[in-house]
């Protein structure tokens, strides 16, 4: 079996760099302007059974990652806003874990939280490509420790969870010859 760490968190985990460039900002954009149509390619052509399958023992299957992604990203989004339109807002942090478990988690169509991912990521595309390099310093409190996270670490911590997520699908559809 393979190691757990790698199956749990197969690119690593978010490391924030001290200083943001203007690059990363760019790549990260990048990756957020991508995944829609990435994960929609990878998974457009699955099967039910597909769909329910763990992506690691023990682990969400791959139905529930794409829910996830489209509820944590609607939490990020609401967060990027948060922090540009107010004065360092302590956000509302959300169990992950447990709205993994409810129903539409659980059973709903992909392809309500793939045209969803479309959407939003437009949306929040556009958003970060027109803020300023002062509005990328701006920052939200997360109730958890009190931390501050800038726009700019914001957008970076949701490329990784972006890419995080897929490498998920990606390397079991990879394991199981999908």
């Amino acid at each position: 079996m393979e190691d757990l760490e790698k199956l749990r968190y197969p690119i690593g985990h978010f490391n924030c760099p001290a200083e943001i460039s203007e690059d990363d900002i760019n790549l990260w954009i990048n990756v957020l302007d991508k995944l829609p149509e990435k994960l929609t390619n990878l998974v457009g052509e699955f099967s039910e059974v597909q769909l329910d399958t763990p992506y690691r023992e023990g682990g969400w299957t791959v139905r529930q990652v794409i829910h996830h992604l489209a509820d944590s990203h609607h939490h990020s989004y609401t967060r990027f806003k948060w922090a540009l339109t107010e004065n360092r807002p302590l956000i509302k942090a959300y169990f992950e874990k447990e709205w993994s478990e409810l129903f539409d988690a659980k059973t709903a169509p992909i392809e309500l939280s793939l045209n969803y991912l479309t959407a939003l990521h437009a949306k929040l595309v556009y958003l970060v490509k027109g803020i300023s390099s002062e509005d990328f310093k701006k920052y939200y409190i997360h109730p958890v420790g009190n931390v501050n996270v800038s726009v700019a670490e914001n957008l970076g911590k949701y490329a990784w969870h972006s890419n995080h997520h897929f490498a998920h699908i990606k390397n079991l559809a990879v394991r199981n010859n999908w």
